[in-house]
This record gives structure tokens, sequence and C-alpha cells, in this order.
């Protein structure tokens, strides 16, 4: 019992001790800038999910739809915007704001759980556009073929709702306290 003692007093075991301590800390928490307390390895601020929380298998879900994206609409948008003639203001609009997004799911297959927004993106503007230009046309029996192929094309979205981790989405988009507004 005595030996116990004279070696928890020793100043080289409790240097020991201590630096063994500091080092797993700096090993399982980021360092960060400001005066706020470090955060676990692979988060941001305090609401927000350890990437290695998630399992590995959404990743590389994510990754397949940001992929799904990048060659899918990449073989169409990469080639027209290399060799076209001059367009016309909203097709012009609409093949640069295609290829931005061709481009940043590039990004998304680096980053996928930072580039979720680019896939609320995706979702939000066909859901919008099926809403209030696919489903009137269908109701009224006015759906050509033109617009047929571009129901077809935004349907394809669905996929996109079961590679989201919506409870993902939810700690870190919905539930989270907002950034500062200072």
């Amino acid at each position: 019992m005595s030996a116990n003692l004279t070696d928890a007093a020793d100043p080289s075991r409790i240097a020991s001790r201590v630096a063994s301590s500091i080092t797993s800390s700096i090993k399982s928490y980021a360092m960060k800038t400001d005066s706020s307390p470090a955060l676990p390895v692979g988060t941001r601020d305090r609401n927000e999910t350890p990437v290695r929380e998630i399992a590995l298998w959404r990743i590389y879900l994510l990754r397949a739809g940001y992929l799904l994206i990048a060659v899918g609409m990449g073989m169409q948008k990469v080639p027209a915007f290399l060799h076209h003639k001059p367009w016309e203001l909203m097709h012009g609009v609409v093949n640069s704001m295609l290829l931005a997004l061709v481009l940043l799911a590039v990004l998304g297959l680096r980053y996928p759980l930072k580039m979720l927004p680019l896939l609320f993106w995706e979702i939000t503007w066909k859901a919008t556009w099926l809403l209030a230009v696919a489903l009137p046309a269908w109701q009224n029996h006015t759906l050509d073929a033109d617009t047929w192929d571009t129901t077809f094309a935004c349907l394809m979205s669905v996929i996109f709702l079961f590679v989201v981790p919506w409870d993902y989405v939810w700690r870190n988009f919905v539930a989270a306290r907002s950034d500062s507004w200072k």
C-alpha cells in the first residue's frame, strides 16, 4: 500500500501520466483557434455530428449520388458548353446552372456531407418544377413529348430521397443551433 502512495507522489510518474493524458486528448479532439472548447474530430460546431457516426455505406451511397449527377449530366452539359452556338438568354442560364451543378457534384465526391445542400437544391428545384409545370400539364392532358422528357428526368431525383442521410440532416441542418448573426 505504501509503495502505491510513493509511486503516486513520484513527480516523473505524474508527468508521464499528464503527458499521456494530453496526448490522448489531442488525438481525440480537434484544436480550435478561438476560445471555445475543443470538439470531437470531424465536427465544426457543437451540434454537428462527427463524420465517423455516419455509416460508411451511407457515405458511399452519397458519393454514388454525386457521381450520378457528375457523369450523367456531365456527359450532356460539358460537351454542350464546350461546343455550342450562341445560346438564347434562358438557354444559356439553364446550361450554365446545370454545368455548375455538375462541377459542384464532383466536389461532392470528396466532401459528401458538406455538399448536402447541393442535393437539397437538386431535390427542391425538381419537386417545384414537377408541381408547378408537370402536374398541371398532366391534369390538363397537355403533356407534350418535351415536357414528358423533362418530367421523367425530374422524377429521377426520387433516388436522392433515399440517398440523403435524413437523420444527419435533421441533427445538423434542422435541430442544430444556427450560426451567430454577429
